[in-house]
């Protein structure tokens, strides 16, 4: 389990292709040291498992990940989300995320305001029932509030602290961006769905 708050940004070393479509992630990560073999943390909201730490922190990529997600995108060099999951004892902020991905949408504009930026992503048509404004969702591992909706997109502000903190403000129309619906959400589907 994570909260979408990220503890920092790492840098990609290497995206190797593996036999049958699968991947191997090699990052740079500021925390690396304190990390154990199979270990879980988030990469760009994606839940992965720490499977090597010579050259940096390696993570296998399923073909299932690399479908679903923008971990198959990623280039030496590209910046990615990082959070290890939440400690028992530790402070719940943010939402609940999983760190499974739901889908991948595309950044529609990214433009700058004042000192925040206004994002505006497109919705899959399959998601559009998970949205509501001031609703929660997770983009590229980072909880966030939706500001709008509009057909077929919704909005949001980034503030300073974030775009500071994440990857974030390196988005640019067209980008692909990680997509995780907000949990409770999902879950009131289902209960709602068995009662017919």
């Amino acid at each position: 389990m994570f909260t979408g708050l990220i503890e920092s940004v790492g840098t990609v070393k290497v995206l190797e292709p593996r036999g049958n479509d699968a991947a191997r992630l090699v990052i740079e990560a500021p925390f690396a040291d304190e990390l154990a073999l199979g270990e879980s943390v988030a990469v760009n909201g994606c839940c992965l498992t720490v499977t090597g730490k010579e050259g940096g922190v390696s993570f296998d990529l399923l073909v299932e990940t690399l479908n679903r997600t923008n971990l198959g995108t990623l280039k030496p060099g590209s910046w990615v989300n990082l959070e290890r999951a939440l400690r028992a004892d530790g402070r719940f902020g943010g939402h609940f995320v999983q760190g499974h991905i739901d889908t991948t949408a595309e950044v529609l504009s990214a433009e700058p305001m004042g000192n925040d930026l206004n994002l505006v992503i497109a919705i899959p048509r399959e998601g559009l029932r998970y949205f509501i404004e001031k609703g929660s969702i997770a983009v590229n591992g980072v909880s966030l509030t939706v500001a709008s909706l509009a057909e077929g997109s919704f909005g949001l502000w980034i503030i300073p602290h974030t775009l500071q903190e994440t990857n974030l403000g390196n988005l640019k129309q067209g980008d692909p961006v990680n997509l995780e619906y907000d949990l409770i959400a999902k879950y009131a589907e289902r209960q709602l769905s068995n009662r017919t």
